[in-house]
C-alpha cells in the first residue's frame, strides 16, 4: 500500500505547484508516484456542487452552515474513493493537493470554542469511518499570509469551475487569516503533520525551489 502524502493550506499556497513537484521529484528517485486534486469540480456530483457552493449559488459565506458544506467536500472524496485505493494499490507514493484537511480547516474557522471541537471531531469521523477514506501517512501543511494569498490567487490561471478572479472563500481576507490559524492550530496538534514556511523571515515569497526541497525532504524522511 502507498504512503500518502497531503499537502495543505490555504488559498494561494502554492499547493498544486509543490504537489506537482513533489511528483516529480519522487519519480527522479525511482519511485511509483501518482496525484489526486481535491475537490475534483469536473468529475464528481459532489465536486460540481461545490463549484456552485463557491460561486454563491447557496448563499454568502456565512449563510451555509460549515456542517452542511463539510458533507459536499467529504461526498466529493467519497465519489473518489475507489480511485484513490486503486492508485494507493498500484504505486509507492500518491500525493493529495487537499485531503481531509482542507475540510478540517476551513470548515471549523467558521465556528469558535466547543462547537468547532464538535465540528472536527464530527468531520474526522464523516470522512475516515463513516466514507472510510484512507488516513494519510503525512499531511505537509505550507504556511502562507491571508494578505499574500490574495495577491497570489489574483495571479492564477482561470479555473474551471468559475469566471470569477476570486471564489467565495478566496475573496474574504478575514475568513482566509481564520483557516490560516486552523491550518497551524490542526499541525501544531498531530504528529502526522508538518509545516513548511512560504515566506521568508522579512514576509518576502520564498522561492518555488526552496520551498519544494523542504517538502521532498519532509517526504523522504517519513518514507524511511
Amino acid at each position: 500500500m502507498a504512503a500518502l502524502i497531503a499537502i495543505e493550506g490555504i488559498d494561494g499556497a502554492g499547493k498544486g505547484t509543490q504537489a506537482a513537484r513533489l511528483v516529480s521529484s519522487l519519480r527522479e528517485q525511482g519511485l511509483c508516484v501518482d496525484s489526486l486534486q481535491f475537490p475534483r469540480y469536473a468529475a464528481t456530483t459532489f465536486g460540481s456542487a461545490i463549484g456552485d457552493f463557491l460561486n454563491g449559488r447557496f448563499g454568502a459565506l456565512n449563510e451555509v452552515h460549515p456542517q452542511l458544506a463539510a458533507v459536499l467536500y467529504a461526498g466529493d472524496r467519497y465519489e473518489s474513493r475507489s480511485l484513490l485505493l486503486n492508485m494507493m494499490d498500484t504505486n509507492d507514493v500518491v500525493v493529495l493537493d487537499r485531503f481531509v484537511g482542507s475540510n478540517l480547516a476551513h470548515q471549523s474557522a467558521k465556528l469558535e470554542g466547543d462547537e468547532r471541537t464538535a465540528l472536527i471531531a464530527w468531520i474526522e469521523k464523516i470522512e475516515f469511518e463513516v466514507f472510510q477514506l484512507p488516513r494519510p501517512t503525512l499531511t505537509i501543511l505550507i504556511d502562507m499570509s491571508s494578505q499574500m494569498s490574495r495577491e497570489l490567487v489574483a495571479r492564477k490561471a482561470a479555473r474551471d469551475y468559475t469566471d470569477q478572479e476570486a471564489d467565495l472563500q478566496e475573496s474574504d481576507l478575514p475568513y482566509l487569516e481564520k483557516v490560516r490559524r486552523c491550518y497551524l492550530a490542526l499541525a501544531h496538534s498531530r504528529l502526522d503533520w508538518r509545516t513548511v514556511h512560504g515566506l521568508n523571515d522579512d514576509g518576502s515569497l520564498r522561492t518555488i525551489d526552496d520551498v519544494a526541497t523542504d517538502i521532498l525532504q519532509l517526504a523522504v524522511s517519513h518514507r524511511s
